[in-house]
């Protein structure tokens, strides 16, 4: 059996509820936890690793691998962007833990929309969720993990402990719920992620969005495209044993 990796990467679907997730990853403790590094060197040209602050792709990448020589690096981001760099780091792609958080993509289209109205069909990040799981795969790196964002808020601490099992976390009740606020990892695209500030845990709830795939074609469109690499992550998606014993 492998050892556990001192890289977790968590690549997710944007509007998957990500960032919930990163928040319970912080209640566990323990962790160099770095929110959507790849994501703002893209839109803002810097990212912070503990102290100190990068530019470039090929350097978060080497600090990430630095921090890792002593500690567990937990790292969130986004997929509504490439980030042709790690797709070069093929040590990266076989080397670390890379896991997957998907949603439908109808309901990502629809949200990422409400706040993005100007959005592209990548946006919605299910095709490159897929391009990255298979990269990983053809790197003979680690069998990934899939979880699926509709799973995670009905059964959220059931759903955790697989997931630690999984990549060799302990797993802790206290990650399924947290104090509300706004975090200073989040502060740079804090606009994006009101929702889980004001939250003080998983919650199954459906927002009503003006626009949606039923009433708007363009958004339909995006929907249809993504959903087949949706539907191929959703298939090997981690199932805790109690939801399938239940099924």
């Amino acid at each position: 059996m492998n050892e556990p990796s001192r890289v977790i990467a968590l690549w997710a679907a944007p509007r998957s509820r990500s960032t919930a997730f990163f928040r319970s990853m912080i209640q566990l403790g323990g962790l160099v936890a770095l929110h959507e590094p790849f994501c703002n060197v893209v839109d803002y040209g810097r990212t912070t690793v503990l102290d100190r602050e990068v530019t470039t792709h090929r350097d978060l990448i080497a600090e990430i691998r630095a921090v890792s020589a002593t500690g567990t690096v937990f790292l969130k981001d986004t997929t509504d962007q490439r980030y042709d760099a790690v797709f070069e780091d093929r040590d990266l792609l076989r080397e670390a833990q890379h896991t997957f958080l998907i949603r439908r993509p109808a309901e990502v289209a629809a949200s990422f929309y409400a706040l993005k109205p100007d959005m592209e069909r990548a946006h919605v990040g299910l095709e490159g969720l897929h391009e990255l799981y298979r990269a990983v795969l053809d790197a003979g790196g680690r069998a990934p993990v899939v979880l699926d964002a509709a799973d995670l808020v009905r059964a959220p601490e059931a759903v955790l402990r697989a997931y630690c099992a999984r990549v060799g976390l302990p797993f802790d009740a206290a990650a399924t719920s947290w104090s509300s606020g706004a975090r200073p990892e989040w502060s740079m695209s804090e606009r994006w992620h009101s929702a889980v500030s004001d939250s003080t845990g998983f919650v199954d709830r459906t927002t009503r969005y003006r626009d949606t795939v039923d009433n708007n074609p363009l958004l339909a469109s995006f929907a249809a495209h993504h959903e087949p690499f949706y539907r191929e992550l959703h298939a090997v998606r981690l199932v805790p044993e109690e939801e399938q014993a239940g099924r």
